[in-house]
């Protein structure tokens, strides 16, 4: 299977969740600027949306499936063993489906726009105040000492958080919650996670030759 991914984008979710599983698969550099790719495909017969990550089966339709929490899931599923998610078809699922999806609305999508500068000053607090509150969720859900979101098994719901952590981009200051901070040094500090950074650090480097060669 192919991933498509992007630097620093929320594909840092299940490329991470990817190597957790020790799943194989080959990775794909798009540029979100410009939609060129690493390996010259022409991202928008990929996805025609034209925003990653995307999931490039193997199957006999090369199916591709879009969306972080999405991709990150089905690959969840293929290894129920990990526990990374609870079983389809429970409650359990059913709580852990309505954080992802809480996680994408309150934290990923309210990043954005004050990354990019598209919001006023008044808009801008209101939307670092929703980033404030949902992230507080986040350190009180932390303060039994438990090590990740749901206990002591590392869920989708870290690796999203994780993969979306951009609030030194967004300038929302976090400095003040320390459950949360000692969360995200146990997730950087997992072997998994610093391969994830090292290949998508690889990636970059090959698509920037790759164009540095096309123009050259």
């Amino acid at each position: 299977m192919k991933l498509y991914i992007g630097n620093d984008t929320c594909s840092r979710a299940p490329h991470l969740v990817a190597n957790e599983l020790g799943i194989k698969h080959e990775l794909v550099f798009v540029d979100v600027s410009t939609k060129s790719t690493s390996n010259g495909e022409d991202f928008s017969a990929i996805n025609p949306l034209l925003y990653i990550p995307a999931l490039k089966l193997d199957n006999d339709n090369h199916d591709v499936i879009s969306e972080a929490i999405i991709i990150s899931s089905y690959l969840a599923d293929q290894y129920p063993e990990s526990g990374m998610l609870p079983p389809p078809g429970t409650l359990e699922r059913v709580k852990a489906d309505q954080f992802l999806v809480q996680l994408t609305t309150e934290i990923a999508q309210k990043h954005i726009p004050l990354i990019l500068k598209l919001m006023t000053e008044q808009g801008t607090q209101v939307n670092t105040n929703r980033l404030l509150r949902a992230y507080q969720l986040l350190d009180d859900r932390l303060a039994d000492k438990r090590s990740y979101l749901f206990g002591e098994t590392f869920t989708v719901a870290d690796a999203y958080v994780w993969g979306t952590f951009w609030n030194n981009r967004s300038g929302v200051n976090l400095d003040h919650m320390n459950n949360l901070a000692a969360w995200k040094a146990r997730v950087d500090a997992r072997p998994a996670a610093i391969k994830t950074l090292k290949e998508e650090a690889e990636m970059v480097a090959i698509y920037k030759a790759r164009i540095e060669a096309q123009s050259s």
